[in-house]
């Protein structure tokens, strides 16, 4: 299946979102923030990233810029579940604006996830 980069500062999330796709047969690797993203994304060459959007040192946007700006044809897919003043949808018509292949607005469901996936790699 697919290399899968998820980029969450949430342990718990991310830990979980690995054994998800995991057990869907796909080879996942984590990252706590957006630094660390870049970095495991330039190292680990993935098909698809799943980044929040709200995170530490550099946030999803940043790196979704980033990212696309290295390959225009990367799949992403940006989750949110918004934070203070900011709410996930405004964060995910943000990420979408930027050209991901999907959003997911927190808590979603692993079907929803599953569905996501699929759609983001074209599958």
């Amino acid at each position: 299946m697919a290399k899968i980069l998820v980029i969450d500062d949430e342990e718990q999330l991310r830990d979980l979102l690995k054994q998800m796709l995991s057990r869907d047969g796909h080879d996942v690797t984590t990252a706590f923030d957006g630094v660390e993203g870049i970095r495991v994304f330039n190292e680990f060459k993935p098909d698809l990233v799943i980044t929040d959007i709200i995170m530490p040192n550099k946030d999803g946007i940043e790196v979704i810029t980033e990212l696309l700006s290295k390959n225009p044809k990367i799949a992403i897919i940006a989750i949110s579940g918004g934070r203070r003043a900011i709410t996930a949808e405004f964060n995910l018509e943000s990420a979408e604006l930027l050209g991901v292949k999907g959003i997911l607005s927190k808590p979603f469901t692993r079907e929803q996830l599953r569905e996501a996936v699929k759609h983001a790699l074209g599958l």
